[in-house]
């Protein structure tokens, strides 16, 4: 099976959209979970190691996925374009990482992200998806976020995301994801 990428109909540019925009968003990203975990559990199963895994949206279903997604993945050059693109857009100088992902590692990370909201949702009783309208200036500024813990939301794709640059710098492992699961479900506690 190809691995389908996902293809948001947005920009996915949080802090320029209208917030009638982000809503449609929010509303398209909810009824895409379910789509995207059947998508992402074929996935896993096609890795002859992964293929018993099972989307079942338990913490311990987390440990064969963040092992999984190590192998997954994959950086790109980036443009000169890209580059100087990101050099305009600092308010300093600073050195900047010449790798970005790839297209299918972003669309892996947030498939990732919405099965790890399931299992957060599933395990940890309080937590509930809110969209995030406080200040534009905020990284998860009208992303679905999950609350209920304390006044932190967890940004579900995000944190996935920032694993998969971890991961793509040797500095972080599959285990990862489970230790992830575990410092969000103390928080709950």
């Amino acid at each position: 099976m190809e691995y389908p990428i996902i293809q948001p109909p947005f920009t996915l540019q949080f802090r320029e959209m209208s917030k009638p925009e982000l809503k449609s968003y929010f509303e398209w990203f909810m009824k895409m979970i379910p789509e995207r975990i059947e998508v992402l559990e074929r996935a896993v199963r096609e890795s002859p190691e992964y293929s018993s895994w099972s989307a079942d949206c338990s913490s311990s279903s987390l440990k064969g996925l963040g092992e999984w997604f190590v192998g997954q993945v994959e950086t790109r050059e980036r443009s000169s374009e890209e580059l100087d693109a990101i050099k305009l857009s600092l308010s300093f100088p600073m050195e900047i990482d010449t790798e970005e992902l790839t297209n299918r590692t972003f669309s892996l990370a947030m498939d990732i992200g919405m099965y790890f909201s399931q299992v957060v949702l599933t395990s940890l009783p309080g937590t509930k998806w809110e969209q995030y309208f406080g200040n534009k200036r905020d990284a998860d500024y009208g992303q679905p976020v999950i609350m209920g813990f304390g006044v932190v939301p967890l940004n579900p794709v995000s944190i996935i995301v920032t694993l998969a640059y971890g991961i793509s710098r040797g500095k972080r492992s599959g285990g990862r994801l489970s230790e992830l699961y575990d410092t969000w479900a103390k928080l709950r506690k």
